[in-house]
């Protein structure tokens, strides 16, 4: 075997575990850590008569790294060395040294809490910081400190700083290999290139392949679809065609992943995703072009599944990138991105734990007893909002009680290495008899769209391939309705998923492929039995029973996403209501009242329309299902309600889930204190004073303030606004609607309410109007902090010596005098004056400009005329 940077370190490394629970290593890519340390640890003695687990961070580095330590060892796979990845286990009673994803880990403590038969667990890539290494870290460190003494633990990283995690083990002792690498030249783009990635790629292996004349190149793009796409723009391309072009993702058969890895004849350009940052090395690689993106783990908000959401890689990441060209010789690096860029990014990816859904942990951590998710020990604590809503919807799944402790139902859930909602999906169709239907239908949900067209996933737990939460445009199509994907992909089933007749029903061959070994593994695990058994024609054994059968995949459905119901806004519209609150738009046809949205995202069209999310998967549902399932999500009302329209208080009886109505009875609110108090609440915020005639009550109020002031003993009540508001309470006593209200006259049953003696005293003292001399009948405005005033023509003051006055004759009254046009020409309170110095002038003016009405000498002596007759209306 050739030398590499970590041999010198590995007898050490042996004896410190040896004598000590734990050591940290710190390698940088190339060393040799991941295919040196763990035979080294074989060859040590640590595995004893069990295995050693090495964790992956994905299944193609745990395959490379197995076939490579296999290779050296001159074995092949499944002696001594193994691995155990989703869908695959290669081992034998023989195997010692097994490679496993780190989930594996999780549902190997799930299954066996001591990990027995287990010597030593190595974490390799611990940088990469996903959430199922978070979670090992203590998990494993709990049992050392338990029943597992004799276990042993590093922790391999090529990138972290390695001293918060060998303090976190207790100052364990750490060692550090400088390893072997290269100069790599590296270039970054002069400006940013707007261009598709596919170009920008063919663009610089183009220019690479003439710079550098023997030797193979690596180019990172994001995902499974970029490879495609590049592929494409490459295979026509000028002075490429004796290259081999080979893609690398997590989604390749292990033969097309060892063609792309292996020495080849020709040079070879190697489309990888970021897979192949950390795994072995790719020996002949000389060059990279790095996009510098990924599709890197997420998780949906609206389903808490897991995404790969297209990112920036860190600077850290790209720095491993870069470092791909320096493992044999020196190399060349070309970024497809600028220096200003990459000095901007962040330095290291942020931990999965402090942006990932945490319900498929916080149900694991329940399982192995560990009920304070806050007092566990964490290496760094989640956020306390993401814990908790993990452990709210695992209540809502069945999964937990409301102390925490698993039931019977989330232990069942436990078998299945899936999301919790998908693996209540499962349980509820092993118990409605549709085992292999809900395999399905969690097989198609947690894995990509099968459709050609769809390209879409929602929110798959898988790695690679061009998966990922794409953001739709518009209601375009894209989405669809899951019982309606479920009969697309019986008919691939049908089909025996032969990929030429998997094209003319426009299915994707590969995602149809995943979907199908997610669902078998999935039925694996389930209980046997079931009347549907294993028969992709069940939906079609007559319309009755596929409507049966339909039924219970929907109600299933519902059952692993209670929180997210939807119901039509109106019938036939495509606004739905949603149980938690707010709205979206339906981005797939259904004829459905009543919806599970199983899957939704922002839409920039429909966000300009102001709508907020799009539903893009769901089915329709009967709400009566919602009545035996949802438990205290059910609410049972009876209210009164002032309805605003009508201005009438109702009695709505309703039974609601969460924010909607399931059935609703609205009749009028018979009299009662109750319906009062509603009435009385409405009228208040609507305005007493629109409750009775235009003024009314302003006018009552301000005769009463009047009197009162010039008046102290009088007997009135004070008519601010709590005694409004209590008169208002005492008219509504008998009243259920604002009719009823007007009908009474507020003011009227106010000025009721007072005393004979002070409805006397506001008659005589503060009247609501006056008959001047001549007759005429003129009402008295009274007005905070002004005296009270009248207006009338000139003409009808004729005879008076001196103005009216209220309050005994204390209060002159001011005057409004109004020419023939009803306009003021003169305001005064003091009559007498008046007469003598200012009419004579004006008396000259309005005779010139009303010579038809009389203007006598004196007014004060004068007649009045008539009063004028009423204003036809």
């Amino acid at each position: 075997m050739n030398a590499l940077p970590i041999d010198p370190l590995l007898p050490d490394v042996v004896k410190a575990l040896q004598n000590t629970p734990a050591v940290v290593i710190e390698a940088p890519p190339g060393a040799g850590k991941t295919t040196r340390v763990p035979p080294a640890l074989l060859d040590g003695g640590l595995a004893k008569n069990g295995e050693i687990l090495v964790l992956q961070p994905r299944r193609l580095a745990a395959r490379l790294a197995a076939f490579r330590v296999a290779e050296e060892m001159s074995q092949a796979p499944g002696g001594t060395v193994g691995y155990t990845v989703r869908f695959e286990d290669v081992g034998s009673a023989r195997t010692r040294l097994r490679f496993v994803t780190e989930g594996i880990l999780t549902r190997r403590l799930l299954a066996d809490p001591t990990l027995t038969g287990v010597s030593a667990v190595l974490l390799d890539e611990f940088h990469e910081r996903h959430l199922a290494t978070d979670l090992a870290l203590p998990l494993l460190r709990r049992l050392q400190q338990t029943t597992r003494p004799d276990l042993k633990l590093a922790v391999m990283s090529a990138t972290l700083d390695a001293e918060p995690v060998r303090a976190y083990l207790d100052d364990c002792p750490s060692f550090r290999s400088e390893g072997r690498r290269f100069d790599v030249a590296i270039e970054h783009l002069p400006e940013p290139d707007d261009r598709p990635v596919a170009i920008q790629v063919a663009s610089a292996v183009r220019r690479t392949v003439r710079e550098i004349p023997d030797g193979d190149l690596l180019v990172f793009l994001p995902g499974a679809g970029e490879i495609r796409r590049t592929q494409e723009a490459l295979r026509d391309q000028a002075g490429l065609s004796s290259f081999l072009i080979l893609p690398l993702h997590g989604e390749m058969s292990l033969a097309e992943q060892d063609r792309a890895v292996r020495p080849a004849q020709q040079r070879k350009i190697i489309l990888a995703t970021n897979v192949a940052e950390t795994s072995v090395t790719i020996d002949g690689v000389v060059a990279v072009v790095d996009a510098g993106l990924a599709r890197v783990a997420a998780h949906s908000p609206w389903t808490g599944l897991p995404t790969l959401a297209l990112a920036k890689i860190s600077q850290a990441s790209a720095i491993q990138r870069a470092g791909r060209a320096g493992r044999t010789r020196p190399g060349r690096a070309l970024r497809l991105y600028t220096r200003h860029d990459f000095e901007t990014r962040r330095r290291y990816e942020l931990p999965e734990i402090a942006r990932a859904d945490l319900a498929d942990a916080v149900l694991a951590l329940h399982a192995l007893g560990v009920s304070d998710l806050a007092g566990f020990p964490w290496f760094e604590a989640p956020p306390a909002a993401a814990l908790a809503a993990a452990e709210l919807l695992l209540r809502r799944l069945g999964a937990i009680d409301r102390g925490g402790a698993l039931t019977a139902l989330g232990r069942r859930m436990l078998r299945f290495p899936v999301h919790p909602r998908l693996a209540r999906l499962v349980c509820a169709g092993e118990d409605g008899a549709a085992t292999d239907a809900a395999c399905t239908m969690a097989a198609l949900i947690g894995e990509r769209d099968i459709r050609q067209r769809g390209r879409a996933s929602f929110g798959g737990s898988g790695s690679g391939g061009a998966r990922g939460s794409a953001v739709t445009n518009d209601l375009d199509g894209r989405g669809v309705d899951l019982l309606d994907l479920a009969e697309q992909f019986r008919q691939a089933r049908r089909a025996d998923f032969s990929r030429d007749r998997l094209r003319g029903l426009e299915l994707d061959p590969r995602a149809v492929d995943t979907v199908e070994r997610a669902r078998r593994q999935l039925r694996g695990l389930a209980r046997p039995g079931g009347p549907e058994g294993e028969n992709p024609a069940a939906f079609s054994d007559g319309e009755k029973a596929a409507a049966a059968m339909e039924d219970k995949l929907a109600l299933a459905t519902l059952t692993a996403f209670p929180d997210r119901v939807a119901r039509r806004r109106r019938p036939g519209e495509r606004t739905v209501l949603l149980a938690g609150g707010g709205a979206a738009d339906l981005g797939f046809q259904t004829s459905a009242e009543w919806i599970v949205a199983v899957d939704a995202e922002e839409s920039a069209t429909a966000a300009r329309a102001g709508s907020r999310v799009v539903v893009r998967t769901g089915l329709g549902i009967q709400p009566d299902w919602l009545l035996d399932l949802a438990g205290d999500s059910i609410d049972e009302s009876d209210d009164l309600q002032f309805d605003p329209n009508t201005e009438r208080v109702m009695r709505v009886r309703r039974i609601s889930y969460q924010a909607l109505a399931i059935d609703e009875t609205v009749t009028p609110a018979p009299p009662s204190p109750e319906t009062a108090a509603v009435l009385a609440a409405a009228a208040l915020a609507y305005g007493p004073d629109q409750l009775d005639q235009p003024g009314a009550l302003a006018r009552l109020r301000a005769r009463v303030t009047f009197l009162r002031g010039v008046e102290p003993d009088v007997d009135l009540p004070a008519l601010d606004d709590a005694a409004l508001a209590e008169a208002l309470r005492s008219a509504c006593a008998s009243a259920t609607t604002f009719a009823d209200l007007r009908a009474l006259g507020l003011a009227a049953q106010i000025q009721q309410s007072i005393s004979t003696a002070g409805q006397r005293a506001l008659a005589t003292m503060a009247p609501e109007s006056i008959v001047l001399p001549g007759g005429r009948k003129v009402s008295v405005t009274y007005e905070p902090g002004q005296p009270p005033w009248i207006a009338s023509r000139l003409q009808d003051f004729f005879g008076m010596q001196t103005g009216p006055s209220v309050a005994n004759g204390r209060v002159p009254l001011t005057l409004h005098l109004l020419a023939p046009n009803q306009r003021a020409v003169q305001v005064t309170s003091d009559l007498k004056s008046f007469w003598r110095q200012h009419y004579p002038p004006l008396r000259r003016e309005l005779g010139r400009r009303y010579p038809r009405h009389a203007w006598p000498e004196d007014g004060a002596t004068a007649r009045p005329p008539p009063p004028l007759p009423p204003r036809k209306r």
